[in-house]
């Protein structure tokens, strides 16, 4: 009986390089369209960064806290309108300069939620670079993201001064005061809000983590104002009035509170209610413009680093 034998399998011949190769024609074309350029590019930038420090064009969860806080930064300024045009007051309980320096707390939380907001998905993300490839510089990032956290806070700022205004001329109040008041709360709020801005985004720029950032920018701005605060009320105990005014360069809020009693005639938050002289309050301004400066420098060369 014979015996079927297996036959042997030959291998497959090897396939060459060449044999695999394919070239596609799938139509890319050049864009012969108009380059728009850097300007736009940066515009761009600016108003999405805008949008998104109060949640606009994001989820319903992003909008939450922002438009929260700029509600509780409005309605105290609607309670004392109503009371002054239902008592027919004769003035408002609180001046322009004053109520960011009342409501310092929500500006910090503010400045804590969005900073990081603004600048660290990018780095957590690694999409800085994406950036920088082409037309956007360095400088074009930085100044469009701190343009636009500045932007959002001066209109969280300035939003219950001008409720605060309208109202005041509501109630029939004197216009040249009122109206005088109101510019000088606004000057006050935009130094402060380039000052809060260029802090938070240093802060928000040193880690890729939100919550990290939040933290940090929450100590900075909380941590400081209470602990000067504390050591001025220590130093009036102790009568050391002279101390008062120079222990307000070591805390942003209370930066700005010297810089408005100094320059706009704003009654100070510091014990006894003396604020810095004029010779002090040079000092004062120096030293915000200083930072704001610095801030903007410490920006510029975390995103070179970044950028490469």
């Amino acid at each position: 009986m014979a015996v079927e034998q297996p036959q042997a399998q030959t291998a497959p011949a090897p396939v060459r390089a060449g044999e695999q190769t394919r070239i596609h024609n799938i139509g890319y074309r050049n864009y012969d369209g108009p380059r728009l350029g850097r300007a736009y590019a940066r515009r761009s930038l600016y108003s999405q960064s805008l949008r998104g420090a109060y949640g606009l064009g994001r989820s319903v969860k992003s909008k939450v806290l922002p438009m929260l806080l700029f509600v509780v930064m409005c309605v105290p300024a609607l309670i004392m309108v109503a009371v002054a045009v239902a008592t027919k007051a004769k003035d408002l309980p609180v001046d322009y300069t004053r109520y960011a320096i009342i409501m310092q707390a929500v500006i910090g939380l503010y400045v804590a939620s969005q900073g990081p907001q603004s600048v660290s998905r990018d780095l957590r993300f690694k999409t800085v670079p994406l950036y920088f490839s082409r037309p956007i510089e360095t400088g074009d990032y930085v100044r469009a993201k701190y343009a636009a956290l500045a932007s959002a806070l001066f209109m969280l700022t300035a939003a219950p001064l001008l409720v605060l205004y309208v109202g005041a001329l509501l109630a029939k109040l004197d216009f040249t005061d009122q109206t005088k008041g109101f510019a000088q709360g606004l000057v006050s709020v935009a130094l402060l809000s380039l000052l809060f801005a260029g802090i938070g985004l240093v802060i928000s720029a040193v880690t890729p983590r939100r919550g990290f950032g939040i933290a940090a920018v929450i100590a900075v701005l909380t941590i400081s104002y209470g602990a000067v605060s504390t050591v001025q009320a220590i130093a009036y105990d102790q009568s050391s009035t002279d101390a008062i005014a120079w222990l307000g360069l070591f805390s942003p809020i209370t930066l700005i509170d010297g810089v408005q009693t100094a320059f706009l005639g704003a009654s100070s938050a510091f014990p006894g209610g003396e604020g810095p002289s004029g010779a002090q309050g040079v000092v004062y301004l120096l030293v915000v413009l200083g930072l704001v400066a610095g801030c903007y420098g410490l920006l510029m060369r975390r995103y070179r680093k970044v950028g490469l």
